[in-house]
């Protein structure tokens, strides 16, 4: 029931003698690779696992044509893991970063391999996912969440991690910047929803730690009881800031059953299977547990809706621009322009859920 794994793609691949000589240089005990593999899942950087003679890691390291250089910073995420380690723990332990770009032809970092199942849209057929089971790992995810947002950044020195003044607006500009850097074509509901959250935006609050990508598909689940997270994965984007604009880009991501019927991107995430919390559940759940007030989260679902099409928009481009062979990515123009209008429906409707 584990993650599987599939042939490097062409054009992925990684220099095994390279890699290998490096690592037996830098990493007591180690002596060979045995086998390179990939991790298909995800569309952002690239995940490899690696047999070797101390056990399974996995490396990361950026996708090729990646310019975006804050989304890619593979020292960032390797230094947050350390920091993160020490205080939260539910994390692939940091095993070794190498900042030398000229061995491979760009950053890099190896972690271990935590074993247990993630929940991506193919799931285990001989996994348990009834109503009452995806009950309780719903919940576990938002409380999780809530644990990670309540974690106090100045006592344990994660406010070092970023400005937590001022970040609505900037994450609101930054990404209607990042949108126009990557933009291939003119989409106009992708430009109503930036002008609108301009003239909604909420002032900051509820300082804390941000994932920024917090989904089932970034959560390494235990096999013998899935509603206990054993780790959280992908923290290229960590930060400090408002934590409602996290839990923002969870909503967008946590789909509907109706809404996984139309777009195939939505499906991917199980959120829509029965037995799961709806959005409005979540939100709920979420405020009990940190008190946190949430009167306003319509913007914040906005924001994540916007924010999930900039980055859908940011990797179509480096598909479009020849940087990937990858198939996945020619029909990702689609979803900035379901995020999109997903977005759109829930200012017209005013609610985040049932929107379709």
């Amino acid at each position: 029931m584990q993650d599987q794994t599939i042939d490097v793609r062409s054009g992925e691949e990684l220099n095994l003698d390279k890699l290998s000589a490096y690592l037996k240089e830098q990493i007591p005990g180690f002596t060979a690779i045995t086998e390179i593999r990939q991790f298909p899942g995800g569309f952002s950087n690239l995940t490899y696992l690696l047999r070797t003679n101390l056990g399974a890691w996995v490396l990361r390291r950026p996708p090729r044509g990646a310019k975006i250089k804050s989304a890619h910073d593979m020292a960032r995420e390797f230094r947050v893991l350390e920091k993160i380690q020490r205080i939260y723990g539910r994390i692939p332990a940091p095993i070794h970063l190498c900042e030398d770009q000229e061995l491979l032809g760009y950053t890099f970092y190896v972690m271990e391999r935590v074993e247990g199942i993630i929940l991506r849209n193919k799931p285990p057929q001989d996994l348990d996912l009834s109503p009452p089971r995806m009950r309780v790992i719903s919940e576990a995810t938002i409380d999780n969440l809530a644990l990670l947002h309540q974690i106090n950044i100045d006592s344990t020195g994660l406010s070092e991690l970023g400005k937590p003044e001022g970040y609505v607006g900037r994450q609101v500009s930054g990404w209607t910047k990042r949108y126009h850097n990557a933009q291939t074509d003119d989409i106009a509901v992708i430009e109503e929803l930036a002008d609108w959250m301009v003239k909604n935006q909420p002032e900051d609050g509820y300082p804390g730690l941000i994932h920024n990508d917090y989904k089932y598909d970034n959560l390494v689940l235990d096999q013998n009881e899935p509603a206990r997270i054993l780790a959280v994965l992908d923290w290229e984007m960590a930060t400090v800031g408002d934590t409602r604009m996290d839990l923002g880009t969870s909503l967008a991501y946590w789909s509907e059953a109706q809404e996984a019927k139309v777009m195939q991107m939505a499906a991917g995430n199980l959120t829509w299977l029965p037995g799961n919390l709806t959005r409005m559940e979540v939100v709920e759940r979420y405020q009990q547990t940190t008190g946190h007030q949430l009167d306003n989260i319509l913007f914040y679902y906005v924001y994540g809706a916007f924010k999930i099409a900039v980055i859908i928009q940011q990797i179509y481009a480096r598909w479009k621009q020849g940087h990937s062979k990858d198939p996945r990515f020619s029909e990702l123009i689609h979803a900035v322009h379901y995020f999109g209008n997903l977005a759109r429906l829930a200012i017209e409707k005013d609610r985040i859920s049932r929107l379709l």
